[in-house]
């Protein structure tokens, strides 16, 4: 293994990752008890990824979706790689742990979009925007919001498994360079090249501007 470590993911990247876990478990265990949490943890959610789709554009190299997101043909090469032991060594998300990625993001956004418009059969909760459409609509919207959840936990559990897989069959340990940024490669690998502060001081702002928004229901008054 190389004695060096590669840096694989800045820090804007692991924060987004650990926060998207965070928010995720609070929805989950404050749903239907906690409601002013739940939506609290929506709204936080609605400004993360506002802040990983700018990120996806202008951050670090490893975390643009430029670097990562492939076509059928690729990933079916990587797959055939795979298999025959030759796949090759990147920093970064391979093309099927792309998939995965634009899975769960598109599912979590989803999440937010269904809950904004959602309201409990009593009236009593609902989302900042439940007052836009029709009450039985809304209704409707909050049992989807429930099923699109179902099949994030779906998700969710294949990641894992994922997880489980390269750390048991592979041998390769993907949480840790999440955590600290770098990784040890076979040969040499070209790392992460990293995006200016002020790029990230933008995405934050998006963050939190998209964030308040969303908790006002768009609403300028």
């Amino acid at each position: 293994m190389n004695e060096t470590p590669t840096p694989v993911w800045d820090f804007p990247t692991r924060l987004f990752h650990w926060s998207l876990v965070i928010l995720v478990l609070v929805a989950w265990i404050t749903a239907g008890e906690q409601m002013a949490i739940h939506r609290a943890a929506g709204y936080a959610l609605a400004g993360l990824l506002a802040f990983r789709l700018w990120w996806g554009l202008a951050g670090g190299s490893t975390a643009r979706f430029t670097d990562f997101v492939r076509g059928p043909s690729a990933i079916r090469a990587y797959l055939r790689a795979s298999r025959e032991g030759a796949a090759e060594e990147k920093a970064g998300h391979n093309p099927l742990g792309a998939l995965s990625v634009l899975a769960i993001l598109g599912m979590v956004g989803l999440q937010v979009l269904l809950g904004l418009f959602s309201i409990d059969e009593d009236g009593f909760e609902g989302g900042p925007l439940s007052d836009r459409i029709d009450f039985e609509l809304a209704q409707q919207v909050a049992e989807w919001h429930e099923l699109s959840f179902r099949i994030l936990q779906g998700l969710i559990v294949l990641h894992l498994a994922a997880v489980a897989y390269y750390a048991l069959k592979r041998r390769e340990d993907i949480i840790r360079p999440m955590i600290t940024g770098v990784r040890r490669f076979q040969g040499p690998v070209q790392g992460l090249v990293r995006a200016p502060l002020w790029k990230f001081l933008v995405g934050v702002l998006i963050a939190i501007a998209v964030g308040y928004a969303v908790s006002r229901g768009f609403r300028l008054g």
